[in-house]
């Protein structure tokens, strides 16, 4: 593999609750999924960022969540699918709006936290996600982890299947991302997530909590830009793959 997608969550900030350094994190980056305001994100946040995006040339997308400010989107809600089809389509064109205003445009989708983590069994809010992106707009990609209903449903329905690795995030032996209250679960040292992703890009390999080595096919690399030392983490990242002669180049 000649490149990789580097994308990262932004525009969380909400009010004068500052979450993550997204003007330090957009340069580093090739994709930006941007909160659309349901599980963060104020107006102001998410124009800002997308006006950093468009200076930096990112290709933006919209990260679509449960609506669920008080959890940070991180709580699984059991919603009527349809229900769940038109907050997306609420979330994506709200985002679009922005994006417009700011001098970009949405190009791609990708859920956020529970949602995403439910994706990966729950059919039916696979199915959900996928029908407002084609409703919205059929050309969009959706990101997803391999394996999951979501990449499954959207491939089936004609959208583009990203699937996607996590630079700062433990795996499980079966591939699955080890829940967040579990030791391991989010990395932190910029040298070993760097030595990660690289495993992942040539080899396409990860170690997984106990050791093993579990198979990824990944088109884009996540780093989270509210984890803490985000930006030195991309930076490691972007330097490692440098050193390998990987290129940084949005799969959009």
């Amino acid at each position: 593999m000649t490149s990789i997608d580097l994308n990262s969550d932004l525009g969380e900030s909400f009010g004068r609750w500052v979450l993550g350094d997204d003007a330090a994190m957009v340069p580093l980056i090739s994709s930006a999924n941007i909160a659309c305001g349901f599980h963060a994100g104020d107006p102001t946040t998410l124009r800002r960022t997308c006006e950093q995006a468009a200076a930096a040339g990112v290709v933006v997308g919209a990260q679509v969540s449960y609506r669920d400010l008080a959890g940070f989107g991180r709580r699984f809600i059991d919603m009527d699918p349809i229900e769940l089809t038109d907050d997306i389509v609420y979330q994506i064109g709200a985002l679009q709006a922005i994006a417009l205003v700011a001098g970009t445009s949405v190009r791609y989708v990708k859920p956020h936290g529970a949602l995403y983590n439910a994706a990966v069994h729950h059919r039916v809010q696979a199915t959900a996600i996928v029908d407002a992106v084609r409703s919205v707009d059929p050309t969009f990609p959706v990101l997803g982890l391999p394996g999951s209903e979501l990449l499954a449903a959207a491939g089936a329905s004609g959208l583009r299947a990203v699937p996607e690795a996590f630079a700062d995030r433990g795996y499980s032996p079966d591939g699955a991302l080890l829940p967040r209250n579990q030791p391991g679960a989010v990395l932190h040292e910029p040298n070993e997530v760097a030595t990660r992703v690289l495993r992942m890009v040539t080899d396409g390999q990860v170690l997984a909590i106990d050791g093993t080595a579990v198979e990824v096919s990944a088109e884009s690399v996540c780093v989270h830009g509210d984890s803490p030392g985000a930006v030195q983490m991309a930076v490691a990242i972007r330097d490692a793959l440098a050193v390998a002669g990987v290129e940084i180049r949005s799969f959009r």
